[in-house]
């Protein structure tokens, strides 16, 4: 899962959104000096994250990849899958997800004093750039994505990963659907 997905499976609390993020950065983090809401939100990222990795959709996705590819479909699909969430956001929100997402760029710079120097500037470029908001377009995933290959330090297939998205779109999205809602229930569990 990316970001904005892991901010709408959180437990309902505003550090356990800010945690929810912080999974991504908590190396190096001593997680017994966090408010407990904030560590609550980064172990539910972490159980999410190991939830999604072994859930049979999941792991037919990636398999849709180019072997070329592969290596990086786990990437792909956390990013494809804000895409997803926020094209089909009324099947499993009652709240508008213009008003989540505004609350989430909202309270992100008020919890900027718990944030690691490298979430902190993360977290900066997704609200100023509006980075959920982009991700309503399937060409803005891929010019997400390209980016990241740009930042991978060895030679690399990513770049251009979104032709093979394109080309699988309709099943990459079935199976989204298929296990979306599964995760939303057992999330609340995680």
């Amino acid at each position: 899962m990316n970001h904005l997905a892991h901010v709408f499976l959180a437990p309902d609390t505003p550090q356990a959104r800010v945690g929810s993020i912080m999974g991504d950065f908590c190396r190096g983090i001593a997680m017994d000096q966090l408010p407990g809401n904030v560590r609550r939100g980064v172990e539910h990222h972490l159980a999410v994250d190991g939830y999604t990795d072994r859930h049979p959709q999941v792991c037919a996705s990636r398999r849709l990849f180019s072997p070329q590819r592969r290596r990086f479909a786990g990437v792909a699909l956390d990013i494809l899958y804000d895409h997803y969430l926020l094209k089909h956001w009324n099947r499993f929100s009652d709240v508008d997800a213009d008003r989540f997402i505004r609350m989430v760029y909202q309270e992100l710079p008020e919890h900027e004093h718990l944030m690691p120097r490298r979430m902190l500037w993360v977290t900066r470029r997704i609200t100023e750039d509006d980075w959920f908001g982009h991700y309503r377009r399937l060409d803005n995933i891929g010019y997400a994505l390209d980016r990241v290959a740009g930042r991978i330090r060895f030679p690399n297939r990513f770049g251009g990963i979104i032709e093979e998205i394109e080309r699988h779109n309709e099943e990459l999205e079935a199976r989204f659907l298929g296990f979306f809602r599964e995760l939303q229930r057992d999330a609340r569990e995680l």
